[in-house]
């Protein structure tokens, strides 16, 4: 029995804070998973550039309205769906995920919570367990799911790597360079075409 693990930012949609970056006008918030291993610290450091620049909450969800599946997102998804369990496994947060999932008709997410205070800035990044991703991989893999793992940046590498199977999408030269056992794609249909793979067999 399997389950299909998808990455949310950079394989289904946007990265929120690339659009977030580009609408605010701060540069250094182009940075992401990416570019940093170690989220916890990527949060932190985002959290205090929010508050250096007197941004809350509600501009990022501003900028999070306007954001779309990337081009076919739904589409593969609706297809995955049909012919096998599907959820996402993102380091995004609940504050922030409600109008994504609405676009793709509200497939399961996992995700962490935001803590905010009273004046409505971003206070502290509660993640749900540590290590995320791989800790959910291996629990669907506890209780008798092979578990099949799509992602795109270094925070997604220990999901795929401890996955039946794992594939990059839409990835990055240097992970790509750093880990070629990988099977790397770039369009949805020849990821649909390669999970259709693992499932046949």
């Amino acid at each position: 029995m399997e389950i299909v693990c998808l990455d949310m930012e950079g394989v289904l949609f946007p990265e929120i804070w690339i659009a977030f970056s580009e609408e605010s006008g701060i540069p250094e918030l182009k940075r992401t998973t990416r570019d940093e291993p170690d989220y916890d610290k990527l949060m932190k450091w985002r959290i205090s550039i929010l508050k250096e620049h007197g941004l809350k909450l509600t501009d990022v969800q501003n900028t999070i309205a306007k954001i779309h599946p990337l081009p076919g997102a739904k589409e593969f998804l609706d297809e995955l769906r049909s012919i096998t369990q599907a959820v996402i496994l993102s380091d995004t947060f609940v504050q922030f995920a409600k109008p994504l999932m609405k676009q793709l008709d509200w497939p399961a997410l996992f995700c962490n919570e935001l803590i905010i205070d009273e004046e409505g800035f971003i206070k502290e990044a509660k993640l749900r367990c540590q290590n995320t991703k791989l800790t959910t991989v291996k629990g669907f893999q506890y209780m008798g799911y092979d578990t099949i793992a799509v992602g795109d940046s270094y925070n997604d590498l220990d999901m795929i790597l401890a996955s039946k199977s794992g594939f990059l999408f839409k990835s990055t030269e240097q992970i790509k360079a750093d880990y070629p056992q990988l099977p790397s794609y770039e369009e949805f249909d020849e990821l649909l075409n390669a999970i259709k793979s693992v499932l046949s067999r």
